[in-house]
């Protein structure tokens, strides 16, 4: 019989998904929208599988995010471009979000199939290429003249003995009558290595060694692992779903208002392996929202495997030691866009830095270099087309409210004419968003007690991501202070996830001069207004709002004008 998976409304924003496999067990699963975790109504054989749970619920979720986001908001924006702006994107999220639901219905219909007749004889026992674990894996009972499935007792995942000569690893088992065997996680580089995934770093200017693989790439240098390669598109997205804990991290995706900050608006995120950014991947459902919601991942396995993801994407990613301080709090400072060109090692930031910091260790995180000049080459060329009084291009246009203006009416609407997860600037800001990841889980790996975090512009939305992500680790670094600058980031959100690993404050630094924000940002972003030109909202007594519009003339001044703010 061929099994069946199909989720709907209860009442209200209750749902309800129900499962059945190829030979007749079902499950079914009830929660509101809302809930990181649902309930189990009616199960069996397959309730106690964390991977079948995870799919499931990540499948009814985001089938409800293609039902249910609303033109409402679109509609009613009195200027017809901006309109017909906002109506474009919400289809794309649409259309996004029924691509993501079709990806995990098969996921789970394929988990079910073999969960459901495993046999408890001869079980291996072997570190699991989709929880990062040493666990005991069991056979399913499958039709004959295809390669074996098990099933981790761990996190729930199909895995399959790696291929590799010696290996004793598992890998994970893509669905269907495979024929070609694959690879673990250590010979496929998708982790520096089973152990070292646990393993801390030290100080923050020892990431590099960590980040060095134990074991070659094996499915990039065999004729075998051509095909493995190829699809690992189709492979790795169950193996990160699959991990025990995305059961939670699945249900706080932005739109069901699970997590704050930038999680709450990080649509482009795509999953481990779930296909490179430009692609679009699977969408929101990874890098933030995976790895701020599990708690223990930061720092750990998984943090490790999504950190290690998103490094092989961006070539250009290093944390450049500065200075080396004289034993103050480490400070980490991140520039943003149209500043990935600067011929200054410290990007503008040393003057306000020795202003408060100036016997700490200072660290700059470069990041996204092909992602930032895209954009910056976009709006560019758009800004030496205009016409009339501005004789202006490139940033210098940006820098004036005219010419933000005219960018905001002509390269806002541009940069969502495509699909969603392909344009520039939702290119750039996923990767904004993947490489606070990046810096989360890296710190959470040091023994250094407590940082100061600085950053503008996209490199302040790094800056919220990573210490939502830190935030997220029990007993882990904290933040001494966030001083946030410009911060290309919605403004209305919760912001607990934020504000718990902080100490003093974090700052935000906007000013109503600033064009790109006001114009460029809000089209974009569908009516949504920047933390960098009215502040966090709502702010609190560790989220301060810092108005510098008496200072600040532009978006590409704060460094210059603005003064730091906070205990010194």
């Amino acid at each position: 019989m061929t099994g069946s998976i199909h989720a709907h409304v209860v009442e209200g924003t209750r749902l309800r998904v129900a499962i059945e496999s190829d030979q007749g067990a079902t499950l079914a699963l009830v929660g509101e929208v809302t809930s990181l975790e649902p309930t189990v109504e009616a199960g069996g054989v397959l309730q106690d599988n964390p991977a079948l749970l995870s799919n499931m619920w990540a499948y009814a979720k985001t089938w409800y995010e293609a039902h249910a986001t609303s033109q409402e908001e679109a509609l009613g924006m009195a200027d017809p471009q901006e309109q017909k702006t906002a109506l474009k994107l919400v289809a794309e999220i649409k259309k996004a979000a029924q691509k993501r639901a079709d990806s995990y219905a098969k996921a789970a219909q394929w988990i079910a199939d073999v969960a459901d007749d495993v046999s408890p004889y001869q079980p291996k026992e072997a570190w699991c290429s989709s929880c990062f674990f040493e666990t005991e894996h069991r056979k399913s009972n499958r039709p004959a003249g295809q390669l074996p499935v098990y099933v981790c007792q761990g996190c729930g995942s199909p895995t399959l003995p790696c291929v590799a000569p010696s290996c004793e690893n598992m890998a994970v088992r893509e669905r269907g009558a495979v024929r070609v065997p694959q690879y673990c996680a250590e010979h496929r580089h998708d982790i520096p290595g089973f152990a070292k995934a646990h393993q801390q770093i030290g100080e923050l200017y020892e990431y590099e060694e960590f980040l060095e693989y134990d074991k070659p790439n094996l499915s990039k240098a065999s004729k075998l692992a051509a095909f493995g390669a190829a699809s690992v598109t189709a492979a790795a997205p169950m193996a990160l779903l699959a991990a025990p804990a995305i059961g939670g991290a699945i249900g706080s995706m932005g739109m069901f208002g699970g997590l704050s900050g930038a999680a709450a608006t990080s649509h482009g995120l795509a999953l481990l392996g779930g296909g490179s950014l430009a692609a679009g991947g699977l969408g929101m459902a990874g890098g933030t929202t995976v790895v701020t919601v599990v708690g223990g991942a930061v720092g750990g396995t998984l943090g490790a495997s999504v950190s290690n993801a998103y490094l092989r994407e961006d070539r250009s990613f290093r944390i450049e030691l500065l200075r080396p301080g004289k034993g103050g709090v480490p400070v980490l400072v991140c520039n943003g866009f149209l500043t990935e060109g600067d011929t200054d090692s410290w990007g503008g930031w040393r003057a306000i830095v020795d202003s408060r910091y100036e016997d700490s260790p200072v660290y700059r995180v470069r990041w996204g270099s092909k992602e930032l000049k895209n954009l910056g080459m976009f709006a560019g060329a758009l800004a030496g087309n205009i016409s009339g009084g501005l004789a202006v291009k490139g940033a210098a246009a940006l820098a004036t409210k005219e010419g933000a203006k005219w960018l905001g009416r002509t390269v806002a609407p541009a940069l969502v004419a495509s699909d969603l997860a392909k344009n520039p600037w939702h290119v750039a800001k996923s990767r904004a968003d993947k490489t606070g990841v990046v810096v989360g889980d890296l710190l959470a790996r040091t023994d250094t007690p407590s940082y100061v975090l600085m950053g503008h512009s996209l490199g302040a939305r790094v800056m919220v991501v990573a210490a939502e992500a830190l935030g997220s680790k029990p007993g882990g670094p904290r933040i001494e202070a966030a001083h946030l600058f410009g911060t290309a980031i919605g403004a209305k959100s919760n912001w607990d996830g934020l504000t718990a690993a902080i100490d003093d404050a974090a700052y935000g630094y906007h000013s109503r001069n600033d064009a790109v924000l006001k114009w460029i940002y809000k089209t974009v972003q569908a009516g949504q207004s920047a933390v960098g030109y009215v502040g966090f909202q709502p702010a609190s007594a560790k989220l301060v709002n810092v108005d510098v519009s008496d200072q600040v003339p532009t978006h590409f001044d704060y460094l210059d004008h603005a003064e730091l703010m906070g205990a010194t």
